[in-house]
Parts: structure tokens; sequence; C-alpha cells
């Protein structure tokens, strides 16, 4: 014999509104707020006038006491529940809502009063608006007819005097049919009370955990459950007050707050699904959240055993990851780095889920593999980069992607080795002929929200560019802390549309092509209107200096003579232009240098620090802190040079401290400079072997009346290894370090670049 949970009963819609004005029926804290559009709720009023069924609902017998318990709406009641509402929530609220005419709490954390309107004529629901409250034709709010005082003979008489007069004063006629049939609907929306309901109740005998798993199982009517509700409700049974954090959390992200910190930013405002994919991406490596709610019951992924032990456990981890997302510190920090990607607001990001993905990121080598600050911000922003010009998370199945690198974290222990997995993903993604092939194909579209489209304009933020004709930056028109009834910057079409219309090209997909594209004044853009390029061009740019023409030309990819091309062989190479512009960008996010520098000089490269294509070494062979020759000084010279000749090159300065200041040559004790340099190339070849001497080039210099050594690395086309005494190590340069990648790791990378 099969034992049910469950038993049925029988309710009217009357009984059910009552029981919860009373309090004998409550929502329990697995539950979420009210999702529903208000469309949603008038289709249900008029699925139940129409006498259609609507489904039943799940309640669970209360332990009058024992559980936590959220009402519904914001009315506060008499008792403790006696039954919980499992399934049906949302319809259930809903009338209620409007029943009671009380406010309901949204996603956003608002309350909002539901207001549904219903046109006696015809028997039709609409959502309130304006012009619906000033038609006689419309009851503007179906609540007043079921307010405890309400006389339904004196709303029905008021009604049709009204509509009677309304039709009077229009001149058309209000017949006794009519005026029936209105009163027969109106009496028919009154019955809608006697509404008859199917409940199933769920017995009080048993656990939190089974509820939550019968609330798992339901294919529920309304919004679908994800397996982020599945986690959530999770969450309110073991861990409630993890729940209320991250609600608290989201709310606090979506409203400024001049008193004390707070989440708020002009980035994100996030939902604790959002951040629940964070905390559960830390905690367990694990991008799918089916598994993750897996994890989170105890199972074993293992032996597939479930205990509470195990449970118990993970929600430790859960509870210790979430603390750190929350973290405002880190938060910031975090969102700072997008900001200093170009990605200065949300009106550029394309992808929220990649940059939730990468805060995960950010955390783990944040948090748990104790990365350099400086050094994980300068990676995490150029990771962010190349996941959003690559679409590496928006795509077909995001979550795919992202089990797939968490999955290569979940054996990385060290910072060493997440930063050579990042360089190494980075190279895979970002070569030659994407810059030069997959970008520019990737360009041809008309989406006003493209990643490429965000991309190049984070990129002009980038490289301080000016807006066309204009000397004000793009990221000043661009900020998403100024709002105005006018945009300071306007996307302009270079072509524009009615010009290109008497071309014969007519759709949006022609017209509005990324690279028909470019940021102007939006009161330049009103004076231009539908003028020619051969036209208005030459007008605006007269107005620009020399040096002015020659920047605003490479910012914004215009050809000499673009005005006078054909339409499609200017749009062609200008994508081919902006594609140069992302790459220069994300060029300025590797190594700091700006792209069109005035002096290119000793000191001003100094001046810049290091970074991925600059290293400072105090002396070449000796020790300061024991002043003798040190056969690790010589090593960590070789396996910079190495790093650089693995990577895409870079300079290495000998007689420069950490701080980039010149400390001169003179400590190594070398006769002279040819000395030294023999001594170099002595190093190289015994240990590097002399074909690596194709891509170095060696220059004395002097800066502040000291002497210095720069060896300048280019890239090479072959691997190079550091011959050592337990036999050979592979560099690469990562951030300001050049990490040695372990024989596995080596063998992947040396496959993707050198190919």
């Amino acid at each position: 014999m099969i034992t049910t949970l469950f038993k049925e009963v029988g309710y009217s819609l009357s009984k059910l509104i009552d029981d919860i004005e009373m309090g004998e029926i409550g929502l329990p804290d697995i539950q979420r707020p009210f999702v529903w559009k208000n469309a949603k709720v008038r289709d249900l009023l008029d699925s139940m006038y129409q006498g259609f069924p609507v489904g039943y609902f799940l309640f669970w017998e209360n332990q009058i006491g024992t559980r936590k318990t959220r009402q519904i709406g914001t009315n506060s009641h008499q008792r403790v529940p006696n039954l919980l509402i499992v399934d049906g929530q949302q319809r259930l609220t809903s009338l209620y809502a409007v029943l009671k005419a009380i406010p309901v709490v949204r996603e956003n954390y608002e309350t909002e009063h539901i207001e549904i309107s219903f046109r006696p004529t015809d028997g039709s629901f609409q959502v309130c608006d304006a012009a619906i409250r000033r038609d006689p034709e419309y009851v503007p709010n179906v609540s007043a007819l079921f307010a405890p005082n309400a006389s339904q003979y004196r709303i029905v008489g008021d009604y049709l005097d009204q509509l009677a007069a309304h039709r009077l004063k229009s001149g058309a006629e209000f017949t006794a049919r009519e005026r029936k049939d209105c009163e027969q609907s109106l009496q028919r929306l009154f019955n809608l009370t006697s509404y008859p309901f199917a409940t199933l109740q769920l017995s009080a005998n048993i656990e939190e955990e089974q509820v939550a798993e019968v609330f798992v199982r339901i294919n529920s009517e309304g919004k679908k459950l994800n397996q982020a509700d599945f986690i959530l409700t999770l969450m309110s049974v073991f861990w409630e007050d993890g729940r209320k954090e991250l609600e608290s959390f989201c709310r606090a992200a979506r409203q400024p707050n001049k008193t004390v910190a707070s989440p708020f930013n002009h980035l994100l405002e996030p939902s604790p699904d959002q951040l629940l994919r964070v905390s559960v991406g830390m905690a367990f490596r694990r991008a799918r959240l089916k598994s993750a709610y897996s994890v989170l019951r105890g199972k074993d992924m293992d032996t597939e055993v479930f205990s509470d032990e195990k449970r118990d456990i993970q929600f430790a981890k859960l509870q210790e990851a979430q603390s750190s997302a929350l973290n405002l510190t880190h938060w910031h920090d975090f969102l700072g780095i997008i900001r200093q990607s170009g990605f200065t607001g949300a009106n550029l990001i394309s992808s929220q889920t990649t940059v939730y993905y990468a805060y995960i990121l950010y955390l783990i080598g944040r948090i748990e593999l104790k990365v350099n600050p400086s050094t994980l911000a300068w990676v995490i922003g150029r990771w962010y980069f190349m996941a959003s010009i690559t679409a590496r998370y928006t795509g077909g199945s995001p979550e795919t992607f992202m089990e797939r690198d968490l999955a290569a974290l979940r054996s990385i222990t060290t910072a060493t080795e997440f930063l050579a997995w990042v360089e190494r993903v980075m190279a895979a993604e970002l070569t030659a002929d994407f810059w030069t092939v997959s970008l520019p194909s990737r360009l041809d579209t008309s989406s006003s929200i493209s990643p490429w489209l965000f991309a190049y304009l984070a990129s002009l933020n980038l490289l301080d560019a000016r807006v066309l004709f204009s000397r004000k930056h793009t990221r000043d028109v661009l900020d998403p802390a100024i709002k105005s009834p006018k945009a300071a910057g306007e996307r302009h079409h270079l072509y524009p549309k009615n010009y290109l219309a008497r071309l014969g090209f007519t759709s949006t997909r022609d017209t509005n092509q990324i690279a028909n594209y470019a940021l102007v004044e939006w009161n330049d853009n009103v004076g231009i209107q539908d003028t020619p390029p051969s036209e208005y061009f030459p007008k605006y740019w007269d107005r620009l200096t020399v040096k002015e023409r020659s920047d605003q030309a490479y910012w914004h990819a215009l050809l000499p003579g673009w005005e006078q091309m054909e339409y499609r062989d200017f749009l062609e190479a200008r994508r081919k232009g902006i594609a140069r512009i992302i790459a220069d960008g994300f060029k300025r996010l590797t190594d700091g240098e700006t792209i069109l520098p005035e002096v290119d000089t000793l000191a001003s490269r100094l001046s810049r620090g290091e970074g991925m294509q600059a290293e400072f070494k105090s002396t070449l062979r000796v020790n300061l802190h024991t002043g003798q020759s040190d056969s690790k000084m010589e090593h960590a010279v070789l396996k910079t040079i190495a790093a650089f000749l693995n990577s895409k090159g870079g300079t290495l300065f000998i007689g420069v401290g950490d701080s980039g200041e010149v400390i001169g040559l003179d400590n190594d004790k070398f006769p002279n400079e040819d000395k030294l340099a023999l001594h170099l190339d002595n190093m190289i070849k015994d240990q590097l072997g002399g074909a690596v001497y194709a891509c170095i080039k060696t220059t004395f210099g002097e800066v502040a009346g000291k002497r210095l050594l720069a060896i300048e690395c280019a890239a090479s086309d072959k691997p190079v290894f550091l011959k050592v005494a337990q036999g050979e190590e592979f560099y690469i340069r990562a951030g300001a370090s050049s990490p040695a990648l372990p024989a596995s790791q080596a063998h992947d990378y040396i496959q993707q670049r050198f190919k």
C-alpha cells in the first residue's frame, strides 16, 4: 500500500481569502517574491470569469509555532498560520492582493498595488492605466467591488448611471439590452468569490527537506522554476539568514545611499540567483547549478550517497563563499576593475553573465589563491575584455563554458598556476587570426547591444579618445551617472539613413551597421541630419587641428577619402579599422602603454612601470644583499628573457630597481660594458641557445646620469627552454611575473602558442 503525503480539500475563493486574512494560511520562507506581471493577473481573473480551471494549490499543514513564515503581501495577520503555501503562491497572492486592495512585494523589493479594470459591456479585463481611469465604460479598479463595506446595489447603479450619462453626452444610445448585459456581467464578477479551488495539503509530519523536494518536483504554472530557485529553496530551509543576506544586498544595490557603504553602483543590479551563482562557483568550482543543488542536499558526487553531515559541510562552504561574494570591499574592487577596463557603465555591458563569471575568477584568485591584488586586477580586467569580445559566455550554453573553466581551476592551487592558466587561455583565444579575420567578421552586425560595439566603445575609453568632431572625451559622454534629456553623445550614422535610402539601402541590417556608427555630440548629430558624408564631413573636419584630425581618424577608424567610398567598401574597411582599435584597447590593458606616444624614450618607458612587456632588474649577477655574485640573479634574468620570448615579447632593463629608479650598472662590478655584454651573451648561449639571438637586441643607455642595459626581446616563433641542472624549464609572461609551467601545461601552451 502506497502512503500518500497529502490529502485533497476543496475551497471557495472567499474561504481562501478569509483564511489568509485571519492568518490561517501563510507563506513559508521557501517561496519567492511576487514575480507575475499585472497582465498575467488580468488573465487569471479573465479565466476565472469565463469559468475555466486555473490550477490547484499545494499547502503544508503547519505544526503551530514551529516554523518561520512570511505573510502574503504587506498586511499583518492575527495568528500563526495553520497552512503554508508551497505551490500556487503567485496565483493566490494575485487574488488576495486584488480582492483586498493590498500591495505586493516585487522582485526589486518595492511594493505595488495591482489595479485591474473591468468593462461590463463586453466582460473584458485590462490592466488599469490613465486612459482607462477616465473612461466611463470601465470599472477602473475591481478591488473596489470587493471592499468590506461595498454595496453591490450602489456600485451597479452608479456605474449604469455614469455610463448612461456618458452615452447621452456623446450622442450614443445606451439600450435596455446593454443595461441588462452590464448588470449580469457585474453580478458574474461579484460571484467570483464563489469560484471553487482544489487544494492538496501536505501532512504536518513530513520534514522541511521533504517539502523542499516536493516543491522542486512540481511543474509550477506561471514563472517556471529553475535551479537557482531550488537552491534558494534549500537555503530557506537550512540557512535562512543566508537567503536574507542575498535579498538585502540586491535591494541595497538598486538604490544609492549617501550615509553608509552600500553595494550600489552603475554597472550591475544583481539578483539573488546571480550572486548565488557566484558563491556556488567559488565554493564548489561548479557553474551548473543542478550539480550544486545535489551537493547542497548532501550528495557525495562519487558515491551518490546523501548524508546530513555532508550537507552541513557543503553549506558551510557556501556560507564562506557568500561572505566573500557579498563583501563590499571585494564587490567594489572588482567593479572598479571592470570600469578600468573601459566598460564604464551598464550601457556598455552586453552580458551580465560574463561579469558575474569574471567575479568568480576574481574571488578565487583573491581569496583562495592569494594573487597579488595589483596583478589580479590587471589579469581580471584583461580576462573580462577577452571573454566579452570572444562571446565566451554568451553562446548557446554559457554554463558549459564556465563549467569547463572551473573544472580546469579545480587542480590549480597556487597564484602562479592561476596566472599561467589565464594567459594560456587568452593566448589560445586571441590569436592573430582572431584580430584580423574573426573580429572584423563579427563586426558585420546591426545589433545595438553587440558585445563588439561595446568593446569598441570601451577601447575608445581606454585610448583616451575624443568624440568625433569634438574635444569631449568618450568616457565623459558615456558616463552612466549623468542623466539628461539629451545624451551628451549620440550614435551618428556616418552615412545617414535617408541618404542611404536614396542609394537603395533601406533595411536596418544595412543602415544600422556598427561600422556606420560614430559617437558625436547630440547637437552635431542634429545639424548633420541627412546630409551626404561628402558634404558634411569637410565642414566639421575643418574645426580640428592637424594633430586632432590625425588622432580622430585613428580613433574613429576613418580612412582618407572614406566619405567618397562606395558604402559596402566603406563598411568593410571600417570594420577592419574598428577591430584594430579594439586590439589596441586590449594592448593598452596588457602593457599599459599609450598607442600613440609622442616621445618614446628610455625614461618614458621606465615611468610606465613593470607589466606584461616590461621588467626591471637591479643587477645581472650580483646579489645586493650579500654583495657577491649569485647564480640566482642570473637565473632570474634568463627566465625573464625566456618568458618574453615565449609570450608576446618585452624588454628587460638591467640596472633599474623595482620602483623604476635607475641605480646603474656599477653594482655588477664589470670592468666595462663590453665585459658585461660578453657575460650576458655567454649566459644566453649556454642556457637558452644561440638561436634566440635572432629575437634579442641589447642596448646600453643613460637616464638621470646613470647607465642601464635594455634587453629587447621579440616574440619567438619557436618555444624556448631554459637549461638548468635538473633539466629544462619553460617560462611564460603572466602580468608582471614570469611563472614556470608544469610539463602538461607547457605542452598545451606550446600547442596553442606556436601552432
